[in-house]
């Protein structure tokens, strides 16, 4: 007995178009061939970009950071090395967090990192 595809592949197809919903350019959204193509490619930069985002972050916090020790009266560089060198173990997630909601205790830190 033959198996036909059309209720399957119908609802492949949605799936993929209903993905492509709010995409640029009318046709990217309505036909399966270029809405699969679109879908492909979206998530192929998601893929991409959750690693960059880390990356990103990363560089925000360590801009921030370097501000905050600035206006405290050193550098980036000379802060990190100041806190590898007396063991304070805070990361720079947690750091860029102080330098921007607790600058009293973020100035602390640096006075114990920088002596």
């Amino acid at each position: 007995m033959r198996v036909k595809r059309g209720v399957t592949a119908h609802a492949r197809h949605h799936k993929v178009i209903k993905q492509a919903k709010g995409m640029k350019h009318n046709s990217a959204s309505r036909s399966f061939r270029l809405a699969n193509a679109r879908v492909i490619r979206s998530l192929q930069y998601a893929f991409r970009d959750r690693r960059n985002r880390k990356r990103d972050m990363r560089s925000l916090w360590i801009t921030r950071i370097n501000a905050a020790a600035r206006e405290n009266g050193t550098t980036y560089a000379k802060l990190i090395a100041g806190l590898k060198a007396n063991n304070i173990n805070l990361d720079r997630k947690t750091l860029a967090d102080l330098a921007v909601r607790e600058p009293k205790a973020f100035a602390a830190i640096v006075k114990a990192a920088v002596k």
